[in-house]
C-alpha cells in the first residue's frame, strides 16, 4: 500500500445536510495530505462550495448515470480509470459508490469505505447502535491514518448580504424540509408564534427557505407581522454568512439548518420520530435538539424555554 499516495478521490454526492457534515473530513483529509492532488466527486448543487473549500485541486460532478445507461457508466469508468487514483476515500458509503469500486480494473486503488474486498474496509456498528454520522465518518478514516476531524472551518463560505438591506440584531427561522415527510415539519402556526415571540424580544426573524416552501413562508410572515420572508433569496454562501451574523436559529431537520450551525449560529433543531439527531444533529458550537414523535406535539413553551441556553447577544 503506498503510504503517501500521490493522487487521491473523495467521493461523496449529497444531500445538503450530509455534504456540510462532512466538509470536516475533507479538511481532515486535506491537512493529512497536503502535498497529494485531491478530486472531489459530487454532485452539481455542491460544486461550487466544495470548489471554495480550498480541499481540493480538482471537483467533478457526478452524473449518477441509472442502471440502464451503460454508456453512463462506460463514460465514468473512463474517467475514473485516467484518474489513476492511488487512493479513494469513500465518504458516501452507499450501494453506488461502492458500485464505482467494482468499476475499477486490477489493481485497485486503495479504497477507504465499506465496499466488501476494499483494502480499508470499515464495519459499521450494529443497526442497534447508536452512533452519529460524523463518529462513523472518523472511524473511517482512522484506518487510513487520518486524524480524527474537528468541527467543519465554513470561513471559506462568504457573502454580501448587502442587499437584503438587514436590521442589526436578527433570527433565522428555517420551517421546510422534505416535501415527502411533512412528519419532519413542526406546524407552520407555531413558527408564526415563535416569530412573535422572537419580534417581542427585538430580534427580526428571517423566514428561510426555497420556492417549495414559498406559500408556508408567507402564511408566517402574514401572521407575524414584521417579519421578514427570505424565500429563494438566501445562497448556500448567504445562509453561511447569515448563521455568523444571527443571534439564534430555529429549524427543522433540513438541510440548512446544518449549514447554519456548522457557521457557528446557536442553533436549535426540531426533531420527530422520523429522524434520530443522536445520529445526524448538525455539528457546529452550539447546537441544542429537541425531539418529539408527533412535531405537532412540541409546544412553544418548551421551544421558547429552550432559546435562552443558545442565544447570542
Amino acid at each position: 500500500m503506498a503510504s503517501s499516495p500521490a493522487r487521491i478521490l473523495v467521493i461523496k454526492l449529497s444531500a445538503l445536510g450530509d455534504f456540510v457534515l462532512s466538509i470536516a473530513s475533507f479538511q481532515a483529509i486535506r491537512a493529512h495530505h497536503p502535498q497529494a492532488a485531491i478530486t472531489l466527486l459530487t454532485t452539481a448543487p455542491y460544486r461550487q462550495m466544495a470548489e471554495a473549500s480550498g480541499c481540493f485541486d480538482a471537483v467533478w460532478s457526478d452524473p449518477r448515470p441509472a442502471w440502464w445507461q451503460p454508456g453512463g457508466w462506460l463514460a465514468l469508468r473512463r474517467r475514473l480509470v485516467a484518474g489513476r487514483f492511488d487512493r479513494v476515500y469513500d465518504l458516501q458509503r452507499s450501494d453506488r459508490s461502492g458500485g464505482y469500486f467494482r468499476l475499477l480494473p486490477r489493481p485497485k486503488p486503495e479504497w477507504v469505505g465499506v465496499v466488501p474486498g476494499c483494502s480499508h474496509r470499515y464495519q459499521p456498528p450494529p443497526r442497534d447502535q447508536v452512533l452519529h454520522i460524523c463518529e462513523r465518518e472518523a472511524q473511517q478514516l482512522a484506518l487510513a491514518g487520518v486524524p480524527r476531524p474537528g468541527l467543519p472551518d465554513l470561513s471559506f463560505l462568504t457573502a454580501d448580504l448587502g442587499a437584503l438591506n438587514l436590521p442589526d440584531r436578527v433570527a433565522l427561522l428555517v420551517p421546510g424540509g422534505s416535501a415527502h415527510r411533512p412528519g419532519k415539519r413542526w406546524p407552520a402556526e407555531r413558527y408564526a408564534a415563535l416569530a412573535r415571540h422572537l419580534l417581542g424580544q427585538g430580534l427580526v426573524p428571517l423566514l428561510l427557505g426555497a420556492a417549495a416552501e414559498r406559500a408556508e413562508l408567507a402564511a408566517i410572515a402574514a401572521a407575524a407581522p414584521g417579519a421578514r420572508d427570505l424565500c429563494g433569496r438566501t445562497s448556500l454562501e448567504a445562509l453561511a454568512e447569515l448563521g455568523r451574523r444571527a443571534a439564534l436559529a430555529v429549524g427543522n431537520d433540513t438541510g440548512p439548518m446544518h449549514l447554519i450551525a456548522a457557521a457557528g449560529c446557536p442553533s436549535l433543531v426540531l426533531y420527530s420520530r422520523e429522524s434520530d439527531p443522536a445520529k445526524i444533529a448538525p455539528r457546529g458550537p452550539a447546537v441544542r435538539t429537541l425531539r418529539h414523535d408527533e412535531l405537532a406535539d412540541l409546544s412553544m413553551a418548551e421551544v421558547t424555554a429552550a432559546l435562552p441556553r443558545i442565544r447570542r447577544d
